[in-house]
């Protein structure tokens, strides 16, 4: 399995990882978030979409544009990423990393 050996933000919605295969990826913040592989964003994707409310209440976090804060390791198989809308129990694999983001020209 390939390996970051490379990771920045291109923008401050934007996220590149470059491999140490010699491919890059370009993921976008919102993309990422909305990927999330843990247990409680996976539940909410299976619902059925819920009637919206009329006048929606926000946080401070929600009224703001999303935000990476940090990426951790986890082991050597996987990163941690910590979001600005207060998400940070996704653990994004390898895999499935290489699998999110469009190719880009290293």
């Amino acid at each position: 399995m390939p390996r970051p050996e490379k990771l920045e933000l291109t923008g401050p919605q934007s996220l590149r990882i470059t491999w140490n295969d010699g491919h890059a990826r370009q993921y976008s913040v919102r993309a990422l978030r909305d990927a999330c592989p843990c247990a409680t964003c996976r539940e909410k994707r299976m619902q059925a979409p819920a009637a919206a409310p009329l006048l929606p209440v926000l946080s401070a976090a929600e009224t703001q544009p999303l935000r990476l804060l940090g990426m951790e390791p986890v082991g050597g198989y996987a990163y941690s990423l910590q979001f600005s809308d207060g998400h940070d129990t996704g653990i994004y694999t390898l895999e499935h990393l290489r699998e999110l983001g469009s190719e880009v020209a290293g």
